[in-house]
């Protein structure tokens, strides 16, 4: 049986002050899989995101098939930590009526809430008082309040706790193996992208690679993305 597409991206080049971010690339992928983005910083990772959301000017084509409802988690979003505003003041931003919702959207939100590991106390607290992990997830939380069929995950675990790194690639696994939402993320870690990515995409400026990660992830390819290097696989 063939796996439905939902993102087609043909020839896709970005050029910004006459600077080329990225030059032809070309990829598909299939609903409910998960694609990994890797490469050097300054590779074109974020460009691609940001021409994948409508955010720049590119050349070539993006085709969203079937919708394509979608959701974006950034790599960090500053907040003031004296940010007189509420999780649950957040949350709502997304509300079509910010001071009477519905009880079907407080449901939604409660449980989208406790679908990313936080629980219904955390609604009280200041914003800007959540720890790096907290914040993360309360984001993600966000993105999936309007049920996207894709999520972008811009280097979800950068700059949190150790601790916090493996359940957010668990919601992640989650939302994919559940709710069969497509997953592009962009990550540095390779144990995170055989772990969970389908496919991977090697990015610098150009496309170094693309498959599968037992396919591409090779000594020879990841050379061309970073110099020299060694692989060491780990148990999935």
């Amino acid at each position: 049986m063939n796996e439905e597409v939902i993102l087609d991206v043909a020839d896709l080049s970005v050029t910004i002050e006459n600077e080329a971010l990225l030059n032809n690339i070309s990829f598909t992928l299939a609903r409910g899989q998960a694609l990994a983005v890797i490469g050097p910083n300054g590779a074109g990772k974020t460009t691609l995101f940001r021409a994948l959301l409508g955010l720049v000017p590119y050349r070539g084509a993006i085709t969203w098939h079937n919708g394509g409802n979608i959701g974006y988690v950034p790599q960090r979003l500053s907040l003031e930590q004296n940010l007189p505003l509420s999780v649950r003041e957040f949350l709502l931003l997304k509300s079509p009526r910010f001071w009477f919702p519905d009880r079907k959207f407080i449901a939604h939100l409660q449980h989208e809430l406790s679908l990313v590991g936080l629980s219904q106390a955390l609604l009280r607290k200041s914003i800007g008082t959540l720890s790096g992990g907290q914040f993360q997830r309360v984001l993600i939380a966000w993105a999936m309040l309007n049920h996207p069929d894709v999520l972008l995950f811009d280097e979800p675990t950068a700059g949190i706790d150790i601790g916090f790194e493996e359940t957010i690639y668990t919601v992640m696994h989650r939302l994919q193996k559940e709710r069969g939402t497509t997953i592009l993320l962009i990550s540095h870690d390779l144990d995170v992208v055989w772990r969970h990515a389908d496919q991977v995409l090697c990015l610098n400026k150009t496309m170094v690679c693309y498959g599968k990660p037992d396919d591409v992830l090779h000594e020879k390819a990841l050379g061309k993305l970073y110099g020299e290097v060694a692989v060491y696989r780990h148990a999935k």
